[in-house]
């Protein structure tokens, strides 16, 4: 049985009640990505009630591969599909029919990316609980022909904070030094403002001087923009700004749908950095996700190797402090369906991501030095 092909306008509605329902999975993602060059499928499966049970928006694209003349095309399911993954019978059908889908649409693979987790906690300490679930999905994904992809391009692992209880429940569960700095922010006389549409160039700029300092690759501004002003005229998405005396130092980006917030993007300036901004900024945005009916607040992304030596760190320390709880989950798997093109994509990737982001630094840089 396909999966049923439905129109984009409902999709929210459909999803909202799905487990672990996603904001890469709603329709105003898949508007955006419709901006930069991907097609959107998405699809349901239903229970013999004619409820949805499952849904998936795969994102299609097609590409050429160096030289090759050859129209090729990749399949994408950001964070799903959405289905309850303990319904054995349920999670083999959509396995199945991922599987034709892939193969009939002529696509090098399909890679999925659901939010299953392996394990709760930091691996060696107390906290840590691995899941009998996760490990049999991963086991079954392997036996039915799928590989752990080596293009993970959500974040593996997450932190979330528990947004149920009062706010003196979420200091509680704070770690000390964090609930000092917050305050020492709010002595020091930072305060936070939303934002609007009026504030995305100097967003953009704050961004980028971040992603030089830190080290990672942005986009151009119009694509923020894009993905900006799509989610807040949805009532989606607001911007949270921290300022001192007027300026603006450091802004948070928090997104909602169905039961969970999610903070894909934060930004800062070298001054007033002592006054502790970002720590009042995270609690106003938990504040704005409670008010939008959320139950969690996902901090979106923890290291990969949970030592020193992981370039997230020093971010997972600040994020941990907040009460957060780690989420380690299965990760992208790809289904290949034409295997050699699937192997010369992947031996090709490295070298193309890699140009891209270099090309992407200097960019950033010239912008920020205008």
């Amino acid at each position: 049985m396909n999966p049923e092909a439905v129109n984009l306008d409902e999709w929210d509605r459909l999803i909202a009640g799905l487990p672990n329902a996603h904001v890469l999975q709603t329709r105003e993602w898949g508007q955006v990505k419709e901006q930069v060059g991907w097609k959107t499928d998405p699809r349901v499966w239903r229970n013999d009630q004619n409820q949805v049970c499952a849904a998936a928006l795969i994102l299609q694209r097609e590409l050429r591969l160096g030289g090759f003349s050859a129209r090729l095309k990749v399949l994408y399911i950001p964070r799903g599909p959405l289905l309850d993954w303990e319904d054995v019978d349920l999670r083999r059908r959509v396995f199945s029919d991922l599987e034709s889908y892939a193969s009939r649409s002529g696509a090098m693979f399909i890679k999925l990316d659901p939010e299953i987790a392996l394990g709760w906690g930091q691996p060696g300490t107390p906290e840590e609980h691995n899941t009998s679930l996760g490990r049999e999905i991963e086991a079954e994904l392997s036996q039915r022909g799928w590989r752990f992809s080596t293009e993970q391009i959500q974040f593996r692992n997450t932190v979330l904070l528990d947004l149920n209880g009062s706010e003196e429940d979420w200091l509680t569960r704070m770690k000390q030094k964090t609930r000092y700095n917050l305050r020492l922010a709010q002595r020091k006389g930072v305060s936070v403002r939303r934002g609007t549409c009026a504030d995305f160039d100097f967003l953009y700029r704050m961004y980028a001087e971040t992603s030089v300092r830190d080290g990672f690759v942005i986009r151009p501004q119009s694509y923020y923009e894009m993905v900006w002003k799509q989610f807040m005229e949805r009532n989606m998405a607001c911007p949270l700004i921290a300022e001192v005396d007027g300026e603006a130092v450091a802004a948070v980006f928090v997104f909602w749908f169905g039961a969970r917030a999610w903070y894909l993007y934060g930004m800062s300036r070298d001054i007033h950095r002592d006054k502790m901004p970002n720590y009042l900024l995270q609690w106003e945005a938990m504040r704005l996700a409670k008010e939008k009916g959320c139950q969690a607040y996902d901090l979106w992304g923890a290291p990969e190797v949970f030592d020193e030596s992981d370039s997230m760190w020093g971010v997972y320390r600040f994020k941990e402090g907040l009460g957060g709880r780690v989420l380690r989950s299965l990760g992208a798997w790809d289904f290949p369906t034409r295997p050699g093109w699937y192997r010369l994509y992947m031996q090709a990737l490295p070298k193309i991501l890699d140009w891209m982001r270099r090309r992407g630094k200097q960019h950033t840089r010239q912008e920020v030095s205008l």
